[in-house]
């Protein structure tokens, strides 16, 4: 074998998803109604715009030079973390990213050693364990409630073994819009402390909250890093700008540590981002962090859109998770096989995502990034494919 092992585990992890990435792209249909990933399907928010052109034209020489977490950055995040949260975050607490996935692969490389254990939540974002693989962690599944999708804590504490050492847990979650209550963080907050003390050895919590600030109806957050102290934060501001290919995102150690591991951490963050292969952000992005701390998609808008669909699927008498938050909707798969009901679909040249994707095969999920009007127009095929499904046959065209 050429590649290592690991890339190979790793490779085999995300296979289902790269093979429909690539079917997505490979659409040569301009009519193509493609609801899948959550990328945007209009001309970018005004206020990212603005912010980074004018940090474009240099303000000193080393404008452009080498980043890696700008001062100011810092400053505006633990603010606007410290407002959020009720938490009494410091810049030093702070470490910028190429978004939430720079920000895990920091955590990690701070945290955990090879052949260590990690808990990821099912279902839960596709590549948690990818990630784990290729850094030779070991991913152990905990399922949520398989009707509600809550946090199972329970189904948490029976997947922690000695060899843990960083249980992942996302809210609002991806892909089933759940946003859990600080009731879950306290309940697995104690069994984590328990499991900490049984064994010897912290297990730390790492909150992946990339949605955070996309949530409906007024809804509470309540993140665990004010409920368990040994917990990291990984936050992604793709997601409110709905820009996820300009990478800006940040690593925030709970002020709850302990201070002299928190002082440990805050000395490791430089490194270790240099380390994993200079994991900073672009310096127009970081310079612009003071502006997009502002910006923000039209959650009235997505509310609608969520509305609209919500209503459309549960009067076909579709099993749907009304979201809570994040830009997704998730719902069970007419007849029970996501794959044949999202092919059935494609065909009509309307796109949405198998569960097959997050090891749920009869499940789909829905992006709310596309315009009303492409939600308009995928219902009618939605809902027909539906009933036919659950009539034993499938209308095409």
């Amino acid at each position: 074998m050429t590649i290592s092992a690991r890339a190979s585990e790793a490779k085999f992890a995300v296979d289902v998803v790269t093979a429909f990435f690539g079917r997505i792209e490979a659409i040569d249909d301009a009519d193509a109604i493609d609801l899948t990933f959550g990328n945007p399907h209009e001309l970018a928010l005004p206020g990212l715009v603005s912010a980074m052109r004018e940090q474009v034209e240099p303000q000193s020489d080393d404008w452009f030079a080498y980043k890696t977490s700008e001062p100011e950055a810092q400053e505006v995040v633990a603010s606007g973390l410290s407002a959020e949260l009720g938490l009494d975050f410091e810049p030093a607490d702070i470490a910028m990213t190429q978004g939430a996935f720079g920000a895990m692969s920091l955590a990690l490389a701070l945290l955990a050693d090879a052949g260590d254990e990690v808990i990821i939540p099912l279902p839960g974002w596709f590549c948690y364990e990818p990630m784990l693989r290729v850094g030779d962690l070991t991913p152990v599944r905990a399922p949520l409630d398989p009707e509600t999708f809550d946090l199972d804590v329970e189904a948490i504490a029976r997947a922690i073994t000695p060899r843990t050492r960083v249980v992942i847990v996302n809210s609002p979650a991806n892909p089933t819009g759940r946003v859990y209550p600080k009731s879950s963080w306290d309940a697995l907050a104690a069994v984590l402390e328990e499991a900490s003390a049984k064994h010897g050895r912290r297990i730390w919590l790492m909150s992946d909250e990339p949605y955070r600030r996309i949530r409906f109806d007024g809804i509470d957050f309540a993140s665990p890093a004010g409920s368990y102290p040994w917990t990291v934060i990984d936050y992604s501001y793709g997601k409110v700008l709905l820009a996820p290919g300009q990478r800006l995102g940040y690593l925030a150690l709970s002020p709850l540590i302990p201070a002299a591991e928190r002082d440990e951490l805050r000395e490791a963050l430089m490194p270790i981002g240099l380390a994993i292969g200079w994991g900073f952000p672009d310096a127009i992005m970081q310079y612009s962090v003071p502006a997009l701390e502002t910006v923000s998609i039209d959650l009235a808008e997505y509310t609608r859109k969520r509305d609209r669909l919500y209503a459309a699927l549960t009067d076909a008498s579709f099993e749907v998770t009304r979201p809570e938050g994040t830009f997704y909707l998730w719902g069970r798969a007419p007849g029970g096989d996501a794959v044949a009901y999202c092919d059935a679909l494609a065909a009509r040249g309307v796109y949405i995502m198998p569960g097959t994707l997050f090891d749920q095969p009869r499940h789909f999920r829905i992006s709310l990034t596309g315009t009303m009007g492409m939600v308009e127009a995928a219902i009618p095929h939605l809902v027909e494919v539906g009933a036919a499904l659950r009539d034993g046959g499938v209308r095409a065209s």
